[in-house]
């Protein structure tokens, strides 16, 4: 290896590694809020990907039977719950929330049909086709059993991914698509050639964390969360509601997922199961924060970029099994750390 195909490997790293920071900042923000591993986290960047890929070949994309079918099943739980409950008086705003909110993106879609969406209005129609879904599968599959054990929630979340991607195989059937660059060119640096691709890349994903920083410390709902992540029976004592903060982890969740897929779909084909495998890879980013510490799972994440961009170049057909096992020295680290901790606190006392 020479430095140019170092430089190529560690850029190719950056471009993927910005993706797994997304990833893994999704993974930790569902997770510390629900107590959710969100699996399907990977399926909704596939829908992203896939919904803006079929605007550019002027497809109606499958999103839109996804989203329908949600929000009926979310309407319909909706209403027998207030029936449970006595208290009608709410369904028109149950109705407005889980049934006309989500489904004017599917209006919008099905008055554009056939029609050559150019970018400015391709990809905020394919954020707004696929922020409802994170929402409307709280609703429907986590939201009745938000108390159950974590590892009822994990088996749910399993389940929850091989519907979802079925579906997603079903919309959009089984061939990949790709869509055409955002952007395009180079840029020297010192002598090293930087794609615009890779500065738009990595630029956005840092963009994107800094808001979610700024979000969580200086608005209400931001606070929200995190005071639910803290102490969910505590957040709930003080007036906030769990159920609504839930619903909006979800939604943030669906908005970095979204960012991902687009940034995502020039750069590889996707499969309706391509998201899966980008799932994972961020799943073990945010294992490197112990699913509670923002900065090292965004650190986890650049790190797997790059241990996958090296490993392709001196073991490809090893690559995938090389960045899984990139989680067990993370794992037996913070186990001996804890172990270290506990006796420590155990010789004090």
């Amino acid at each position: 290896m020479n430095l140019d195909i170092a430089i190529l490997l560690i850029e190719d790293g950056l471009a993927s590694g910005a993706i797994y920071v997304l990833m893994a900042l999704g993974f930790v923000l569902v997770f510390n809020v629900t107590r959710v591993i969100f699996v399907p986290f990977g399926d909704l960047v596939s829908y992203a990907a896939l919904t803006l890929a079929s605007f550019q070949l002027q497809r109606t994309p499958g999103t839109i039977w996804l989203l329908v079918t949600l929000a009926a099943l979310a309407i319909l739980l909706e209403v027998l719950r207030l029936y449970r409950i006595g208290q009608f008086a709410r369904l028109p705003r149950a109705l407005v929330v889980w049934g006309v909110l989500p489904l004017l993106p599917v209006a919008c879609t099905l008055l554009l049909d056939g029609f050559a969406l150019p970018s400015y209005v391709a990809i905020p129609l394919t954020f707004a086709l696929i922020l409802p879904i994170g929402p409307l599968l709280y609703r429907i599959v986590f939201q009745p059993i938000a108390n159950a054990p974590v590892l009822v929630l994990l088996m749910v979340s399993v389940a929850l991914h091989f519907a979802v991607s079925g579906l997603a195989l079903m919309y959009f059937g089984p061939e990949g698509m790709r869509t055409t660059p955002l952007v395009q060119g180079a840029f020297d640096l010192f002598g090293i050639a930087i794609s615009a691709s890779l500065l738009l890349i990595v630029g956005v994903a840092a963009a994107l964390s800094i808001a979610l920083l700024l979000f969580f410390r200086l608005t209400l709902t931001g606070k929200a969360l995190l005071a639910t992540a803290s102490n969910r029976e505590g957040a709930r004592l003080v007036g906030i509601r769990t159920a609504t903060t839930s619903a909006a982890a979800f939604l943030v969740a669906g908005i970095i997922a979204t960012v991902a897929g687009v940034l995502i779909s020039p750069m590889t084909t996707i499969y309706y199961d391509t998201g899966l495998i980008v799932g994972l890879k961020g799943f073990v980013g945010s294992v490197a924060g112990g699913f509670v510490s923002y900065p090292l799972a965004a650190l986890g994440g650049v790190i797997i970029g790059q241990v996958e961009s090296f490993s392709s170049f001196y073991a490809s057909a090893f690559k995938e099994a090389i960045v899984f096992a990139a989680v067990i020295p993370v794992i037996l680290a913070r186990w001996l750390w804890a172990s270290n901790a506990h006796i420590e606190e155990h010789d004090e006392e």
